[in-house]
């Protein structure tokens, strides 16, 4: 099915708000499925990372699924810029899939080599999950989109919360199988990797970002016309020049820094979402080598399944009232909110030592403080850029994400092991603290669209 608006903005107004629904309802059900992917990995990659490479190069082998999915941010975005949304999804899943099984091959083989190859590419599934929040607000209504970007966030609790625990039944199958202990569980995620690509390939129809732009160049010509020469063009314009969906030229990351460079609204946005979950990933990548320090094989799956679970329900189970509140009361209260929460996790997590009920609500905390840099970062970096270039902003604000997150797991590996948690976590509050000097600073504010 394809949709081309050819009329006018007000005319496709009651087929957008349906397509809008129907995308939601798509996004909202392979976010769950992605999710369920994405956090079977995460929940014991370090601990695979650990056995076949060692504990300092366990942050090493985590940071190259953050850099996967910051690296691949670059061609996905290029992929939506130039056919849409859907070709880019289905694409970032499936290089997500193919990393997970080249993971299961490393923990057969010991060749540490795979590893770092295979989560390089696992990443592809993280790169999906955070371009979905984008593909909800192409067609949102301005006074929603913050509600309608957090509702796609929201939707990964269902399948990244019972993940974690997963993971251990996961394990246990796939042990019976003859494959190694901790390899099964990323099998399991490229399954769910193919199945979120397929959903999407067949069912993400029409694509939500060729219909926005259709329709923005479909109002484009409304323009009251000067005089009989002007009215005779616009009235031959839709046959002389049909509506396209082609992304402008020089819409990619050196453009895309272009823009957010010169508009501090969106160098806020960007420094939200990049420091959040640099700080995020800094202490949750340790956690699970933290929680092995004081307890036996047999139990640290469990645990680390129960403490990664209420993780990400602070991560995503309260994204919506994050969206509310970050309509309500604006972009950078809730940014402001965000870091408070996030320094509230590191003293919190930094001083529990091996008291895993306080280490748990710690993370809980870590979560909230993502979900707020997150929710109100995106929404105000999407509003504030020409509709244009948004593909492209957005997927330099997840370059520069993923790559914050990269440097964050890498160091923490080391941190942990020369200095120690407590030490990982007062060094991520020190880098969380100059956001908030950012976020007071006075923010212009207008309409980003006619701007650009």
């Amino acid at each position: 099915m394809a949709t081309d608006l050819t009329a006018s903005g007000t005319a496709a107004r009651p087929d957008i708000a349906s397509i809008q629904r129907r995308t939601l309802r798509l996004l909202f059900t392979t976010q769950i499925v992605g999710g369920v992917g994405v956090t079977i990995g995460i929940a014991v990659g370090a601990l695979l990372a650990a056995r076949i490479a060692g504990t300092a190069v366990a942050g090493v082998a985590q940071s190259a699924g953050v850099v996967g999915a910051a690296l691949l941010a670059v061609p996905v975005t290029r992929i939506m810029a130039r056919h849409g949304r859907r070709p880019g999804l289905v694409v970032a899943y499936a290089v997500g899939a193919v990393g997970g099984v080249l993971v299961v091959l490393s923990a057969v083989t010991h060749w540490i080599p795979l590893l770092f190859l295979g989560m390089l590419l696992f990443g592809g599934g993280t790169a999906a999950n955070l371009q979905a929040r984008y593909t909800a607000v192409d067609l949102a209504e301005p006074a929603r989109r913050g509600r309608q970007l957090s509702l796609i966030v929201w939707a990964t609790t269902i399948g990244a919360v019972a993940a974690p625990n997963f993971a251990a039944l996961a394990d246990r199958v796939t042990t019976g199988w003859g494959l190694p202990p901790l390899a099964g569980p990323f099998a399991f995620s490229s399954a769910a990797f193919v199945l979120a690509a397929v959903v999407l390939l067949g069912l993400l129809r029409p694509d939500p970002l060729l219909t926005a732009r259709r329709l923005a160049a479909a109002d484009t010509p409304v323009v009251p016309p000067t005089d009989a020469a002007a009215t005779a063009a616009v009235a031959e314009a839709p046959a002389a020049a049909p509506v396209t969906v082609r992304a402008p030229r020089g819409a990619g990351m050196r453009a895309a820094w272009s823009v957010v460079r010169a508009r501090p609204a969106a160098r806020l946005g960007v420094a939200a979402v990049a420091v959040g979950h640099l700080v995020m990933v800094a202490v949750m990548a340790m956690t699970p080598v933290r929680l092995g320090e004081s307890h036996a094989d047999a139990d640290v799956l469990r645990l680390v399944g129960i403490v990664l679970s209420l993780h990400i329900a602070g991560m995503y189970a309260f994204s919506p009232v994050v969206g509310w509140l970050t309509d309500r009361l604006g972009r950078r209260a809730v940014i402001l909110g965000g870091v408070g929460f996030l320094l509230a996790a590191c003293a919190v997590a930094g001083t529990a030592g091996h008291h895993t009920p306080r280490l748990s609500v710690g993370l809980v905390l870590l979560g909230l403080g993502w979900s707020g840099t997150m929710v109100a970062g995106s929404t105000l970096l999407s509003e504030s850029v020409p509709a244009g270039v948004r593909p492209s902003v957005q997927g330099f604000c997840d370059l520069v994400m993923g790559l914050a997150g990269a440097a964050a797991a890498v160091v923490s590996g080391f941190v942990m092991q020369f200095a120690g948690y407590p030490v990982l976590t007062l060094l991520a509050a020190v880098a969380a603290a100059p956001l908030v000097a950012l976020a007071l600073r006075p923010v212009p504010t207008g309409a980003p669209d006619e701007e650009g």
